[in-house]
């Protein structure tokens, strides 16, 4: 699972009831948008993301429609156990080669 994978799956599941959309989630993630719309279209693919354009008219409003993102309720346990395998992984990289996982050298 790439980094940026991570970032997004955390940001969503720090509230997993809650949409957000795509500037929310760069803004949560920490990463620019051209990273995460294609992340998000892939989540989506696998079933771990369900999404939607908001109904709004948009001269009404001034500003285009959003796509929202939400978690799938189904995902969340895939999604914890995926990202508990990283952080398992991370930890023993960690202990292995402190200088190669950011750790002390």
């Amino acid at each position: 699972m790439t980094l940026p994978t991570q970032l997004v799956l955390r940001a969503l599941m720090e509230n997993p009831d809650q949409e957000m959309y795509g500037l929310e989630i760069c803004a949560a993630a920490g990463l620019p948008s051209g990273t995460i719309h294609p992340l998000l279209a892939r989540l989506e693919r696998v079933g771990w993301l369900r999404s939607r354009w908001e109904d709004i008219d948009p001269a009404q409003e001034g500003r285009p429609r959003r796509r929202y993102y939400g978690l799938d309720p189904n995902s969340l346990a895939p999604i914890r156990a995926a990202l508990t395998r990283v952080e398992a992984s991370q930890a023993a990289l960690t202990r292995l080669r402190p200088g190669l996982a950011g750790g002390a050298r």
